[in-house]
């Protein structure tokens, strides 16, 4: 049985069904909203947590725009969405969060790489490429990191340069070529934005990224980073979601260099995996803060509870088919640990499968337990493909 909310609620759309569209939506439990998803999966993880599902491309501009006409609003849990529908829905008043414009820049590294110059937000030096053999006349740029200007995405896309050797691996398509960071701390901020511009910031968190996979491994809040440099990342990402224009909730990611400098990385405009311990760690989690924002109520209180560590459970090297959690009780053993299982039916290496919170008032004990968890807690294939198969 599909149960229908009352029309006299605010209609509020999600692009995207995957684990930020499901989280979004236990949090709209809390509220009075009728909520939409589209989606090209009916399995997909939000599906069944929504009171009216379509599935379509959130690519594609007549999926988009039929999906949206109605609405009241829309919010996005992918960059890779069709813009183009967004602005003319804009036009017809529905609201976008973030707005268009906004993510018009973020999709585009290359937009988004001049957006930071032109505002002066400090990032690192830059070159843009159209094709690969464009990378031969920086060879004197490198180290350097070579990012996709569309369509990269949790590491993917992604191509570190080193030396002169590396250059073959270089995008042969509309690219950034970044200056290498010598990096002491990635750190990433999450920042409410309201219709009124007054905005919410969450505490910096240290990130800890899976070098191979270049993924979020896991993370730790509050970050350990002295108060001048908290400062500084804290005046920076104000400054650059005040630019954006745009409600909404981002994410900053940024760097901290070895002379604790600080230089933002990448935004993302929407929750982010970097805020999900803000479910049991924050007295509002940025899940909850972005219903704020678009269903109009006032800013949440974004002060810990306590401080949280998030481990990523990712599907193990190896491993292809149905989801199988080895440890999985062994791990909710433990005291303070709260378990998020996405709800993907199908693994494979390196897919994020869920995520582990863990809170104590002690650092030494969340990353204990962090590692612990990392090394019990495994997301394996029920029959794993044999190679060639």
């Amino acid at each position: 049985m599909i149960y229908f909310a009352p029309m006299s609620m605010k209609k509020i759309g999600i692009l995207g069904g995957g684990q930020l569209g499901r989280m979004l939506l236990q949090a709209a439990a809390n509220y009075p909203v009728a909520t939409f998803v589209m989606e090209n999966d009916a399995l997909c993880p939000a599906a069944h947590l929504c009171h009216h599902f379509t599935k379509g491309d959130i690519t594609n501009f007549e999926d988009v725009y039929n999906f949206g006409k109605g609405l009241d609003g829309i919010t996005i849990e992918i960059e890779n969405v069709n813009d183009e529908a967004l602005e003319r829905l804009e036009k017809e008043g529905v609201k976008i969060y973030p707005n268009p414009a906004a993510l018009k820049i973020i999709k585009n590294k290359i937009l988004q790489k001049q957006f930071y110059r032109d505002n002066e937000i400090p990032s690192s030096e830059f070159f843009i490429t159209q094709k690969a053999s464009d990378l031969e006349q920086y060879q004197h740029f490198l180290p350097a990191v070579h990012k996709l200007a569309m369509g990269g995405y949790d590491g993917r896309g992604v191509q570190v340069l080193k030396t002169s050797a590396d250059l073959q691996s270089g995008f042969n398509e509309p690219s950034v070529l970044e200056k290498m960071v010598d990096i002491k701390k990635e750190i990433a901020v999450i920042i409410a934005v309201n219709e009124k511009g007054e905005h919410a910031m969450y505490p910096a968190v240290d990130m800890v990224f899976d070098q191979r996979l270049n993924l979020l491994e896991y993370q730790l809040s509050p970050a350990q980073i002295a108060e001048k440099v908290l400062w500084k990342i804290e005046a920076i990402a104000t400054k650059l979601v005040k630019h954006l224009k745009s409600p909404g909730i981002f994410a900053v990611e940024l760097f901290v260099d070895k002379n604790d400098q600080v230089f933002v990385n990448e935004t993302a405009p929407r929750v982010h995996n970097s805020g999900h311990h803000t479910i049991e760690g924050n007295f509002s989690s940025q899940f909850d803060m972005l219903w704020r924002v678009m269903l109009g109520y006032p800013l949440g209180c974004t002060e810990a509870i306590l401080p949280a560590a998030i481990v990523n459970l990712l599907g193990a090297e190896g491993n292809s088919g149905e989801a199988c959690y080895e440890g999985l009780e062994e791990i909710m053993k433990l005291d303070n640990v709260f378990i998020h299982i996405y709800g993907k039916k199908e693994t494979r290496p390196g897919r994020k499968m869920g995520h582990v919170t863990i809170l104590s008032k002690e650092k030494q004990e969340l990353i204990h337990q962090a590692n612990r968890i990392k090394n019990t807690l495994k997301v394996t294939a029920a029959m794993p493909q044999k190679e060639g198969l």
